[in-house]
């Protein structure tokens, strides 16, 4: 099968405004992680783990209920859940990893989304697609074609998503692992990147340069609050004078296996009332 599939038994019920998060424990063998852009470093599993709790406690702190997925132990990048699943309003498109080695973690994300009531679509083969090259700015999805997320991936995606009032943007990534590794998104709608790392940033209407990779890795808490990594302090104050709020955690750990805020949860916005 080649088209995104699909479940449309749930479309008639109305959406509601949604703060629930999913999140997964990391694996033991989370040092096991692949790195493709970066050198490998050495992890701490132990403390991997106190840093993703501590990740946990800031978005409960701000409103969001957490949900953990079942853990998949035998997956070290399985913690990274952000890669597994799409959602665009009440639909989850389970995606299907550049990297083989990760298929196996979507299982337990397809279960979490259907138990909380989403429509489930799929990227089947040979699409292969990465949440973590997934941006939404309001109805505008920008879908990055990088080395995880292929042209059939980014085809099903639009398949899926445009019949629900999504505009697909197709975006080139090279210089990084994905298009959030390199830019996020502000709650006006501005996108913020570190040039170095941004292959187009005249395809993004609105574009904020910020002088640190890490800061241009930003999570929307909600009541204009912006979560994002202590490893970077220059962007951290450049949108603090900005008028935004900032909340700051420490992921040095994920960071080793090329993660950021965005990919350690996966936040519904919009649920079946």
């Amino acid at each position: 099968m080649t088209g995104a599939g699909h479940r449309t038994d749930r479309y008639e019920r109305p959406v509601v405004p949604s703060k629930k998060a999913l999140v997964r424990r990391p694996s033991p063998r989370l040092a096991d992680g692949l790195v493709t852009h970066i050198a490998r470093e050495q992890v701490d599993v132990g403390l991997a783990v106190e840093q993703w709790e501590a990740y946990v406690a800031a978005l409960r702190a701000h409103g969001w209920e957490t949900i953990e997925v079942e853990p998949a132990d035998d997956c070290p990048d399985s913690v990274f859940v952000e890669d597994t699943v799409v959602m665009f309003r009440n639909v989850a498109l389970i995606t299907r990893p550049g990297a083989a080695a990760r298929r196996a973690e979507t299982a337990g994300v397809e279960e979490a989304v259907a138990s909380l009531g989403c429509s489930v679509n799929w990227i089947w083969d040979p699409g292969t697609l990465d949440g973590g090259d997934v941006l939404k700015v309001g109805d505008t999805v920008y879908v990055g074609r990088s080395g995880r997320t292929n042209a059939a991936g980014v085809q099903q995606l639009r398949a899926a998503f445009e019949p629900l009032g999504a505009r697909v943007v197709a975006v080139p990534v090279s210089k990084v692992l994905h298009l959030k590794s390199a830019v996020t998104a502000l709650p006006d709608g501005t996108v913020i990147g570190h040039i170095p790392r941004v292959d187009r940033p005249s395809l993004f209407p609105g574009f904020l340069s910020v002088p640190e990779e890490s800061g241009a890795h930003v999570v929307l808490l909600g009541g204009g609050k912006l979560l994002m990594a202590a490893s970077a302090p220059r962007t951290a104050e450049l949108l603090s004078d900005l008028g935004h709020d900032v909340v700051t955690v420490d992921i040095s750990e994920f960071e080793k296996l090329e993660g950021c805020v965005t990919c350690l949860s996966v936040r519904l916005r919009e649920l079946y009332a």
